[in-house]
Formats: C-alpha cells, structure tokens, sequence
C-alpha cells in the first residue's frame, strides 16, 4: 500500500520509457519516487508497449548492430527528416547521450535481438528489442520495482498546484480511493501527447481528424500537457504537426500498434480516391520517409488513400495484419477499391509508360526512376503489369503529438517568461517538440524518453 500522505523526493506522472527511465534514474540517485500510471495495469507504458526499437549514435558495429552510425550522421539524419526545425543544442546533446543508451538499457535488464535486414534497412542505426515495446517495459518496471519504486495504476492526474514556477502538488483521482493531494520536490512529467483527443486535434484538423486512426494509447490525451501550458509552462512544436503514418484503414480507432503500418509503399504506388496519384512514393530509404505518409494522406479527400502494387513484389515487404485486396485484373481491383475503374487503369498506364531502366535495390538510392511523370517516382520504379494486382486501404495512423513543454538541456521546463522551472522537468512525447519540429526516422521518439 502506497502511503499517499508522505512527501516524496520525485513524482512521475506518466508510465511510458520516458517515465520509468526518469524514475529508475532518480531512485538509483537515492530518491524516493512514485509512478503514477493513468491507464490500467494492463495497459500501461503508453505507446512504449507498441514499439520495436531505438536509435543511438554508436562508433563501431557491435552484436546486434552491423556497422558505425557516427553522432556527426545522426545529426544529418534529423536535420534533414525535420527540415532544420529542431532545437541544435538539444539535439546534439540527445545524440551524444544515446551513446550510454545502448549499455545503459541493457543494465535495467531489456535485451536486445541481432540485427534486422529485409526491406527496413535498419541493421546498422537501430537496435530492437527482444519481444518488443512490451517485453521491454516489463523489463523497467520490474527493475523499477526491486529498487523500491512505487507504482500507482487508473491514477489520474486531475490538477497540479503550481506557484511561480514551482511544482507543490498533483490532484490524484483514483477509483477506489477517491481524490488525493500529492506532494514532492520534484516534478516528471512523461505523460505523452494528446493524440488520442479527437476533439483537441479537431481544432487544428478540423472534421478531418475524425478520420484519423490513433496507433496507441486511447489514455493518451493530454491532460498534463494542457495543466502544465495552462499554468505558465512555455510551449514548443506545432499543433498540426505529429508522427504520423499510414496504416490500414481497417485498423481499430485506437491501439492497433505496429502491426497495422505498412512498408509496401516504396514497392508500388499511392494513389487517392479519385485514382490520382498525389507524391513521390521513392523519395528516400522508408525508415526515413516512412512517418510523412500520415500526413499526406491525411490531405487527401476523405483521409483516405490506396498502395498499390502487382504479384512480382506481393512477398517483398513485412506483411501486416490485415491481408491485402486482390484483383485479377485492374478494373476488378478499382471496383473493390470503390475507385473509377477507367481513372486507375489510366494512372497505371502512365505510370507504366514513364518506368525507366534500372536495377531495382530497395536497400539503396537506386536508379529506377520515372521520367515525365508528375509526381515522379525518383527511386525503386518498376512497371505494375503482373497479375493478380493488390492494394491496402491506408488512412493517418497517429502515433504522437509534437505540441509539447519547452525545455533546456537539463529537461528542466522553462516558463513563458524564459525562466527556468524550480522543479518541473519533462521527459519524452510532452516534450519532443523541442527536437522533431517535424518529420520523423524509426526510433527517434525512444531516444529523446531514454
């Protein structure tokens, strides 16, 4: 039983990577921490129980890596997937950092599996988790539990008492035990973003986040961020801007996690409702376009678009949950699609006719392209003419929120007047804004909670 009345020397609100990495983090300083997890037992970690890997600057191949991924190449990477919008200082500083991430994780008892190869051309910048997002949790809040970390599950946050900057006390709101004032000397908040507020997201969406799908969490709804910005915590980021991808419209509204993305999308086309195709589907390597299609389809008339592909690639990607639609023909595939059966034979046809020569290697930059064709495919262009033909529906798949809390390098919130908090930190999703401005690459987010 959790004595509610003491002070502690840490409150975590959140129980995701970033929250059990903040708290493992204090209580092996000597500090007494309490976790306040909102969502049940069950479901508890946020979006870090959908996740697979991580990103960290490593100077040589190791055991589960294939080669060097340098600080120097991390930062090219983030600068060129967020367009320059990030914060420099703290940039660097992440990347820097991630270097003890890789050992560190490791001594909290999350295991890493060998490399990956296959079409996510991830074997040398990321490393995976043996059993994934969940088996890795586990792992942290079992140790966070030997050192003597205490857990709160269905823990809701109502309120926080704030002064000047300074945090006293959080409002706690549980089912059994009713309302409770919590208080510490220092402030972590880890509660992730407010991607699962249909409503908060409609206010820079409009109607058309209600076709959104949300990858995660449905706890996830920012409550904390919206206390924290409402009591004089500076914000970072712009609302519109999210990781978001494209994953099968048949998914659930919420929590349909990793296995509803697709990585067809560098091995066909994208085409919208109106059999149009609308971007450059071999723009870069996938883990590094592979968090822009969310939102493009998300422009779309009705949030909805179409990967389509033939038989010669069907077994050249990871498949997904939801199996794809066939079509012996063309026009028979448009008719299951509901699409104008004339309008995607003519996209096709063109297509077809703007494929150049090349040698196809989806590991690589390569030289099939498209000429004469707008939007062009500039890599990984090959003729869609093998039957039976295939497609997946895709509609925006949200997995977080960019608004967030502005921080300095000590993750120490900063007020809206430019001061420091006294002892108000933030950690992961409520506060990646500060560096993903926009855009994202495979396993980023883990880094900047880590």
């Amino acid at each position: 039983m959790v004595d509610l009345s003491r002070k502690f020397d840490v409150l975590v609100i959140g129980g995701g990577n970033a929250a059990l990495c903040a708290a493992i983090s204090a209580r092996r300083a000597g500090a007494s921490v309490l976790v306040l997890e909102g969502a049940p037992k069950f479901y508890r970690g946020g979006n870090t129980r959908h996740t697979r890997n991580m990103r960290c600057a490593h100077d040589a191949a190791t055991e589960i890596l294939t080669g060097p991924y340098t600080e120097q190449e991390f930062w090219d990477d983030l600068l060129r997937i967020t367009g320059g919008e990030t914060d420099e200082e703290l940039a660097r500083f992440m990347i820097a950092e991630s270097k003890d991430i890789l050992n560190w994780i490791v001594e909290q008892g999350v295991r890493w599996q060998p490399s990956l190869g296959g079409t996510l051309s991830l074997g040398r910048t990321n490393s995976f988790f043996l059993g994934g997002g969940r088996a890795m949790l586990n792992a942290l809040y079992l140790t966070a539990e030997r050192l003597g970390v205490e857990i709160l599950y269905d823990a809701e946050v109502t309120d926080l008492e704030i002064e000047d900057g300074m945090f006293l006390a959080a409002k706690l709101k549980q089912p059994v035990n009713g309302t409770s004032d919590i208080r510490a000397t220092a402030l972590v908040a880890a509660a992730g973003g407010f991607e699962a507020n249909i409503e908060w997201l409609k206010q820079y969406w409009g109607e058309a986040a209600d076709n959104f799908l949300i990858r995660g969490t449905p706890y996830n709804r920012g409550s904390i961020l919206k206390l924290l910005l409402a009591k004089g915590v500076a914000e970072v980021g712009d609302p519109t801007q999210c990781h978001a991808v494209a994953i099968d419209a048949r998914a659930p509204k919420f929590d349909g996690g990793i296995i509803t993305r697709h990585d067809s999308v560098v091995f066909g086309i994208v085409v919208n409702k109106h059999a149009k195709r609308f971007y450059d589907e071999g723009e870069d390597i996938w883990p590094k376009r592979y968090a822009i299609w969310g939102r493009l389809v998300a422009a779309q008339p009705d949030q909805i678009a179409y990967i389509l592909f033939d038989a010669s690639v069907r077994h050249s990607f990871m498949p997904t949950l939801f199996p794809p639609i066939e079509g012996a023909s063309i026009s028979e595939l448009a008719t299951k699609l509901t699409l104008d059966p004339a309008a995607l034979e003519q996209t096709i046809a063109e297509f077809n006719a703007a494929v150049q020569p090349g040698t196809f290697d989806h590991t690589i930059l390569d030289d099939c392209r498209t000429e004469g064709l707008t939007p062009p495919k500039t890599h990984w262009a090959r003729r869609i003419e093998t039957a039976p033909y295939y497609a997946y529906p895709v509609r925006p798949g949200i997995t977080f929120t960019y608004l967030g809390t502005r921080v300095n390098r000590e993750a120490r919130m900063l007020l809206k007047d430019g001061k420091p908090s006294a002892n108000m930190f933030a950690a992961g999703e409520i506060m990646a804004g500060n560096v993903l401005g926009k855009g994202y690459a495979a396993g980023i987010g883990m880094t900047i909670g880590s």
